[in-house]
């Protein structure tokens, strides 16, 4: 049985083709991932914060600023909203 050369050069273009979206967002994917994980953590010490600071009178509000800061820096951001309420 003869493979038809239509057939081969679809299945040759299309492994290609994956390997070109997995080559081109290999790095995107990855600074996405990193960007969760700095939220995530960024988000444990804001509530952190807020649960244990609360006993000092340190705090910080759940906003949307504070959010995208942390979102975006993580736990220095957390330490950037602090010295930004604290010394401004």
């Amino acid at each position: 049985m003869e493979i038809p050369a239509t057939v081969l050069l679809y299945a040759v273009v299309g492994i290609l083709a994956v390997i070109l979206v997995v080559w081109l967002f290999r790095k995107p994917l990855k600074w996405i991932f990193k960007l969760l994980l700095n939220a995530l953590i960024g988000y444990v010490a804001l509530m952190l914060l807020n649960y244990f600071g609360g006993n000092f009178g340190i705090s910080l509000p759940v906003n949307w600023f504070n959010a995208i800061v942390v979102g975006i820096l993580g736990l220095p951001g957390v330490i950037l909203l602090l010295l930004m309420k604290y010394l401004l």
